[in-house]
């Protein structure tokens, strides 16, 4: 039988489409609800639906009566969602429409950053100190108790968006009004140490898939200076020994929030001294095109992989022959990309181990650093050996520049 999926916001954001052309690859017929208009979809999730729902998604009473509606003609066999604004609201149609997968019970501590470390807490599972707060005076307390210097975020944030390192109450007082739209913060102390990921796909409560990326520098510093060419790096070796840590914990958190089928994307730190610790879990790929770097180092599809896997329960082995990076630049100068320096004589020593080039055409407008870590373009390279690949990443970040006026 053909299962039929409700995928959510099918194309977008972008890597949305790529997800949804999986599903209908592996065999499901793909329904599609969204608010994006169907003509300004991305084709390639045009072409996988085989109907589409043009709804406001933050109306979640829209959305649960047309598909109600629908249900009453078309059998509903299970909903997917890769955005994280989203995934509560699939699992609240789960639960409506009867259907397997992730509660809002079981989907809330991958939204709450507090909720999520209280979880893992209770596991025995090391979490940076924590509180959060909806008020000024509970942001004070926090500080004071946690002590500095911490971060203050907010629960329910997509990676380093509105998140603040805070040195000392002087910085807190400056910190706080940027921070005054967000209604209820995490207050957690700072991790002095290199920043990974772990990522994982899953199927019937197995992992199938895992991948460890580090990130040069880590993500908070990479947004705090608009100079820096941020670049996520991943790993083909994940049996080195700094690792382990990591990854064993990452079974750790899997295991202790219930987590059964999808995508997940863990963030995690290792210190000085080894002593490794939690940073944050999405039920979610990673973003910024990071499936797209796994994809290159393990020379696979991971979008259809994760589709056979929530579909299937299993998916195919990959191996893992390269390592591969992202390098994200930012232009300097305000306005208009007025040239690119550099590029040649980079695609001359290297263009066998690019990619991808994907750099902002002379004439664009620059875009906002601090708003898109995708910046003004990106490049991927990878290789087999992970010196040599560091090297030619560092390369790509001092000496290919845009520029604009």
């Amino acid at each position: 039988m053909v299962p039929n999926v409700v995928m959510i916001s099918p194309g977008f954001p972008l890597e949305m489409a790529y997800f949804t052309r999986a599903l209908a690859e592996v065999g499901a017929t793909v329904i599609g609800v969204g608010d994006q208009p169907v003509n300004v979809l991305p084709d390639e999730a045009k072409a996988a639906l085989a109907h589409y729902e043009h709804v406001s998604l933050a109306d979640e009473g829209a959305v649960l009566a047309a598909l109600q509606g629908l249900s009453r003609h078309v059998r509903i066999d299970q909903v997917e969602c890769l955005w994280e604004p989203y995934m509560v609201l699939a699992a609240r149609i789960r639960e409506t429409l009867g259907l397997p997968g992730m509660t809002v019970e079981q989907t809330l501590p991958f939204r709450d950053k507090e909720l999520m470390k209280q979880v893992l807490d209770a596991a025995g599972i090391r979490t940076p100190r924590h509180a959060s707060t909806s008020t000024i005076a509970g942001i004070y307390a926090a500080a004071e108790e946690i002590g500095y210097p911490l971060i203050v975020k907010p629960i329910a944030g997509a990676g380093s968006a509105d998140t603040y390192r805070v040195d000392s109450p002087a910085e807190l007082e400056d910190v706080l009004p940027m921070i005054g739209h967000v209604e209820v913060v995490s207050v957690e102390e700072f991790i002095e140490a290199e920043e990974f990921t772990y990522d994982t796909i899953c199927g019937a409560g197995s992992i199938l898939y895992e991948n460890v990326s580090w990130y040069r520098p880590r993500p908070l510093q990479a947004r705090s200076y608009e100079w820096i060419s941020p670049q996520t790096m991943v790993l083909r070796d994940l049996h080195r020994p700094e690792l382990a840590g990591g990854i064993e914990m990452g079974h750790q958190v899997i295991a202790a929030l219930g987590f059964a089928a999808g995508f997940t994307h863990m963030e995690w730190y290792r210190k000085a001294d080894g002593e490794v610790v939690f940073g944050e879990i999405g039920a979610r790929a990673p973003g910024a095109r990071t499936v797209d770097v796994m994809n290159y180092a393990c020379d696979a599809d991971l979008f259809r992989l994760w589709a056979s896997a929530v579909l299937t329960g299993q998916a195919a082995e990959v191996s893992r022959p390269y390592n591969a990076v992202s390098i994200f630049k930012r232009a300097q100068g305000a306005g208009h990309i007025t040239r690119v320096e550099g590029l040649d004589h980079l695609l001359a020593e290297h263009g066998d181990s690019i990619c991808v080039l994907d750099l902002l055409p002379i004439g664009a407008h620059r875009r906002d650093w601090r708003a898109t870590l995708l910046s003004d373009g990106m490049v991927i390279l990878r290789d087999p050996d992970l010196d040599r690949l560091v090297a030619m990443a560092d390369r790509f970040g001092r000496e290919l520049q845009l520029y604009a006026e």
